[in-house]
């Protein structure tokens, strides 16, 4: 039994931190309120179970369309957001996040006195939402955000000196002419001046305040900074001036970025690795070059396909139909699989679905009632038993996926109940497919029981 760890412990203060930043089963729910006692009648899954590292001096860059969780899991790492689950976990040697993950994998009921006590304190130094006060500051310290809306995020009523050198009068860095000092530097490092100390937010440019936004982020010296689409409101010449800057000063400083942006052009220039998301959850995670050059997930596919910068000879080409599903009624199995054009019947087809493609026919209008017994089986009550029968014949026609059919277990009419079943899956996650590369797509996680089942 493995002993318990103590803070004192030199692995944990001063054996290098290869892994900056460790996300873990991350979630972040927010409540559905109705009525007039507002009782919390649902939820939406913003963030739903999320992992990944991001290693000390590396770019990790995190794409999605707009809706996925992008921004609600960076604020949830720079520990503006507290997690509904799981946790994320800041300044990991590689012998201590091995060991984290271990205590993780057991189920709580399993675990001892020690190992439970030794969870614990592994929470108490390292989870953002769990630190000790002391350990606490000192992540505040080095994790600093620089936000996408950069007029918003500046006081309008403050002058640039105020702004910049607010985090140095928190943290008793610097007063006085020393400050001035402190904050004139800092904003000739973004290539701004002395002569923009006494000015307001709105004298200046979108790139200007960028700017600034990064001199603020940069003024107690942090090793891990979370970029939320920098320069998703810039001019495009803007936008390489701000990239370039960033790019200097990771060099210069040694610094830390999780990169978050819907521009596959811009994540590209600017990440060692990406990690792409799709309503909640993770998809595909990898290097640059595996995820543009060797694409192990549709939806990575389709995002690339998107883009007309990217256009690769000899690529199979995916275009996406239909709409983002609603996070707060997510789909089961696979979540991208009410939109992909090479789905199968294990990615989770569900009573959703078919009520979906009733929706869309002239039976819609006779359906009465579901009873749903899970996700994938419940009973469809109609008007009549011709009603009943017509959702059948429109359950099996053409107009419904030739995977969902597969994916059908019951379909059977009786009188004016329709009695629906599917084979039911679990969630899917990611899984590694070698060198560091792991996606969340059965077609290249499960090729083996696909062969054998078809």
């Amino acid at each position: 039994m493995a002993a318990v760890v103590s803070t004192s412990n030199p692995d944990l203060t001063t054996a290098p931190r290869e892994h900056l930043v460790s996300v873990r089963k991350a979630r972040k729910y927010f409540p559905i309120r109705e009525g007039v006692l507002q009782r919390v009648t649902g939820h939406v899954k913003a963030v739903d179970g999320i992992s990944f590292d991001i290693r000390r001096g590396e770019t990790v860059g995190l794409v999605g369309e707009s809706g996925c969780g992008k921004s609600t899991l960076g604020r949830c790492i720079a520990g503006l957001m507290k997690p509904t689950g799981g946790g994320v976990y800041f300044g990991l040697n590689a012998k201590t996040r091995d060991r984290l993950d271990a205590l993780l994998a057991l189920e709580s009921d399993r675990r001892s006195a020690q190992e439970t006590a030794e969870l614990d304190i592994l929470i108490s130094r390292y989870r953002v939402d769990g630190m000790k006060k002391t350990f606490r500051a000192e992540y505040r310290r080095n994790c600093q955000m620089v936000f996408q809306n950069n007029f918003a995020s500046l006081n309008p009523r403050q002058q640039v000196r105020d702004i910049v050198g607010r985090p140095l009068k928190i943290h008793d860095e610097a007063s006085g002419t020393q400050l001035t000092e402190r904050v004139v530097d800092l904003l000739e490092e973004v290539g701004l001046g002395r002569q923009h100390l006494f000015r307001y937010p709105h004298q200046f440019s979108g790139g200007q305040r960028q700017r600034i936004s990064v001199a603020r982020a940069l003024a107690l010296r942090p090793e891990f900074v979370v970029l939320d689409e920098p320069t998703s409101a810039l001019d495009v010449s803007v936008q390489a001036q701000i990239l370039n800057l960033l790019h200097e000063l990771q060099e210069a400083h040694d610094l830390t970025y999780l990169f978050i942006s819907h521009d596959l052009d811009v994540v590209r220039h600017m990440s060692d690795r990406i990690v792409v998301m799709y309503v909640g959850e993770m998809c595909e995670v990898g290097s640059s070059d595996q995820l543009f050059d060797n694409p192990a997930h549709p939806y990575t596919e389709a995002l690339l396909d998107a883009n007309p910068s990217l256009d690769e000879t000899g690529r199979s080409t995916i275009r996406l139909a239909g709409t983002v599903p609603d996070p707060a009624d997510p789909p089961s199995g696979c979540r991208f699989h009410t939109r992909c054009p090479v789905a199968i019947e294990r990615c989770g087809w569900d009573v959703a679905d078919a009520l979906a493609v009733l929706d869309d026919s002239d039976v819609s209008e006779a359906l009465t009632g579901v009873r749903r017994h899970s996700p994938f089986d419940a009973e469809l009550a109609f008007d009549s038993a011709d009603d009943a029968g017509a959702a059948v014949a429109e359950l099996r026609s053409a107009r419904t996926s030739e995977s969902m059919k597969r994916a059908v277990a019951e379909l059977q009419a009786e009188g004016s109940k329709v009695h629906l079943s599917f084979l039911p899956v679990d969630g899917t996650q990611p899984v590694s497919i070698g060198d560091g590369h792991q996606t969340a797509c059965i077609l290249h996680t499960d090729r083996d029981r696909q062969s054998s089942g078809s």
